[in-house]
């Protein structure tokens, strides 16, 4: 193989990599509130992926994690799509990335030397919102969850006191998205973990997870109990109503309604003025009483922001400024190994208490075994601690100068140190896991709970605390056993009764015929998502197949879209005797472990085929799925972002900024009569029709 050859072989892998990685972190951050490393890495993994995936422009795909914001819950809340998308916003780490965006801005704009008018304010660690007032009352709330659809927390946001229910004064529109960020400030913070000690509870690690937490209970009146507050940044949808025409105007606007606005909000005017805000509020940032990882810059005029358009994530007129996180000097005493929901085995550093940005820290994650040998890192070594983005902190660096001796290294056990398991060690992969897997003390919780939730096996009334019941008096061990329950074992439990008991056992008694895809994402193999269990139960057919799928199989054109790391991890998966036994327990329950309907034939190509489509606006007929899903019938494609790659816009009401985009771009536009006639071949590509 050509040297060139194995450096783009490599490269594929990396980027795959890569993005498996980034869908995981993803997964923790946006839907468990849970995350496992701090904004800094996970900004620099993703930047390392736009790099590959702009090297490599045949690599990109619209599924890649660099074209979507964030994920979807899966927390029991209904799902609420937005009319507008909620999108992310582009990091810059230096001045010199601000200035360069200030340029390409101006020269998009084609506004040469002219100084840009913006709107600044603090990038607030919160969890983001949508607000929607109809006649000037609050009647839908919905987090942000993946941008196009996010979770209904209307009833959770009726309790945070901030929010008005009803905008004061007059002039407001006739429909009036807010969008703006859900937080918890520093004081609340520390008085709710006092509070949850003294409980028992476990101590949330961050204001931005107790945020999280707090708007996503599914009883409102928890979420009462909550210190919650918030801040308004900008708008979605807007129906029936003049706003002001430039950012800054518009919050004003807000402010005058009743809604409230982040007093650190300024008007600046170019790259000197912004980055002069940056170190003022930078300089104050433990003053200002609540967390921020940067400030925001946006394009102020409202008619440049749509002029300049967004990308495939973010809009082009903003960006985040973020800030180094602090750090402090510390003595690393020891390291534990902790095990996770998949076996993963997390080294955690046990380090002398110190202050680190106003928090006392005691312990800090050192990631995996390749960041432990990359730092050069070593039991007795003097540290740099940071909390970067305000999570569990982390080990920054070694101390080098003067090193003191008697240092012990850190090496990763044989043993499951939770089980005792054997360790294994993936190819490719930067972290060991426990062989152990759902049989494992450590993953049965999780193992169960991930079993049993509303995207697996869906089983009614099978939440955390009644799993901690059955575990803790010993009625299950792995997902199997929860199919030889008896309703009078179940009943004995605190606060359930046979009528409970009875419900349980109906719901796990029906989710036997669940779909084979939903029983393989459910076994919670190491890196297969819900689309790679589709994939491989429309592949291998039955779950017995898939167990003795090799290597090859798996890696190769009878599962392609798998690659080799998720591959490796399958047949590892399938290799442990404990493993298998739970599936053959599984299989011997009559759990259903094949594909029982016949794939639908493949349809005849349409002059639809392979085109790419964008929707915006509301159509006057049709919902957005329905219009999505009649597309995809035909044979078409429908992205989200739109890019000299797509074929038409399907406008609806409301077309907002895409519409002017398409036009620049020369994109053919379709209204929802010319879309049906396309579809049903009463027109073709030849039409330049614009709605």
């Amino acid at each position: 193989m050509q040297p060139q050859q194995q450096k783009q072989q490599q490269d594929r892998v990396r980027l795959e990599a890569l993005r498996q990685q980034i869908n995981h972190h993803n997964y923790r951050y946006h839907t468990l509130d849970d995350p496992e490393i701090s904004d800094a890495e996970y900004d620099q993994l993703f930047r390392e992926l736009q790099a590959l995936e702009a090297q490599y422009p045949a690599w990109q795909r619209e599924e890649s994690p660099t074209r979507r914001v964030g994920n979807r819950g899966v927390s029991g809340f209904p799902s609420l799509r937005h009319t507008v998308p909620m999108l992310s916003l582009d990091n810059a780490f230096s001045a010199d990335e601000v200035v360069a965006f200030d340029r390409r801005l101006r020269r998009l704009l084609d506004l040469g030397e002219q100084p840009l008018q913006y709107s600044a304010e603090p990038k607030l660690d919160g969890l983001a919102i949508s607000l929607r007032y109809e006649q000037g009352r609050l009647c839908r709330a919905a987090t942000r969850g993946d941008g196009e659809e996010g979770e209904d927390v209307t009833a959770n946001v009726r309790t945070i006191a901030a929010i008005p229910h009803q905008l004061q004064g007059d002039g407001w529109p006739a429909a009036l998205e807010l969008r703006g960020e859900v937080y918890m400030e520093w004081a609340a913070f520390e008085q709710l973990n006092q509070r949850q000690q003294a409980a028992g509870a476990s101590p949330f690690a961050n204001p931005r997870n107790a945020a999280a937490g707090s708007l996503r209970q599914l009883d409102p009146e928890i979420t009462a109990t909550r210190p919650l507050t918030f801040f308004c940044y900008g708008v979605g949808a807007v129906v029936g109503g003049d706003l002001p025409t430039t950012h800054s105007g518009l919050l004003t606007a807000l402010q005058a309604w009743g809604v409230p606005i982040c007093p650190e909000r300024r008007q600046l005017q170019g790259v000197a003025q912004l980055l002069d805000y940056y170190h003022q509020i930078g300089e104050r940032r433990d003053q200002l009483g609540y967390a921020i990882d940067g400030v925001v810059y946006k394009l102020d005029r409202i008619d440049l922001q749509q002029q300049a358009g967004t990308a495939a994530r973010a809009p082009r007129w903003a960006i985040a400024h973020k800030y180094p996180p602090p750090e402090v000097l510390t003595e690393l005493l020891a390291v534990k190994w902790q095990v996770g929901r998949s076996g993963a085995l997390t080294p955690v550093a046990q380090l002398r208490p110190v202050a680190v940005g106003g928090v006392v820290v005691s312990h800090a994650t050192l990631h995996n075994p390749d960041e432990v040998a990359r730092k050069g890192v070593e039991v007795g070594d003097r540290v740099w601690i940071r909390r970067a983005g305000d999570v569990i902190p982390e080990l920054a660096r070694v101390e080098l100068d003067q090193r003191p001796t008697g240092r012990q290294a850190i090496t990763v056990p044989s043993h499951c140190p939770a089980c005792g398991a054997e360790v294994v060690q993936p190819p490719d992969m930067a972290v060991p896991r426990c062989s152990g897997g759902i049989s494992c003390p450590a993953q049965q919780r999780g193992a169960l709970k991930h079993f049993a939730s509303r995207r697996a096996m869906a089983i009614d009334g099978l939440g955390d605390k009644l799993v901690q019941q059955l575990l803790a008096h010993q009625l299950v061990r792995d997902p199997s056993d929860l199919y030889s329950l008896e309703a009078a074992s179940v009943a004995t439990l605190p606060g359930l009764g046979e009528r409970s008991a009875a419900n349980l056992i109906a719901a796990i008694n029906t989710s036997r015929q669940r779909p084979l895809a939903r029983l393989i994402f459910a076994l919670g193999i190491p890196g297969i998502g819900e689309e790679g269990a589709r994939l491989l139960a429309d592949q291998f057919g039955s779950l017995p197949a898939l167990q003795v799928a090799t290597l090859a199989q798996l890696s190769g054109e009878l599962a392609r879209g798998i690659g080799p790391i998720r591959a490796e991890a399958i047949v590892t998966f399938f290799r442990q005797p404990h493993n298998r036994a739970v599936v053959e327990r599984l299989l011997a329950f009559g759990v259903n472990g094949a594909v029982v309907a016949t794939a639908p034939a493949t349809p005849a190509p349409t002059a639809v085929s392979g085109r790419r489509f964008v929707l915006t606006g509301t159509l006057p007929n049709l919902s957005r799925e329905e219009a999505k899903a009649a597309i995809v019938a035909a044979g078409g494609r429908v992205t989200s972002s739109l890019s000299a790659k797509s074929d038409y816009l399907v406008i609806g009401a409301q077309a907002g900024s895409k519409l002017a985009q398409a036009e620049r771009l020369g994109i053919a536009q379709l209204d929802e009569e010319g879309l049906l006639r396309l579809l049903a071949g009463r027109a073709d590509w030849s039409d330049s029709s614009d709605g």
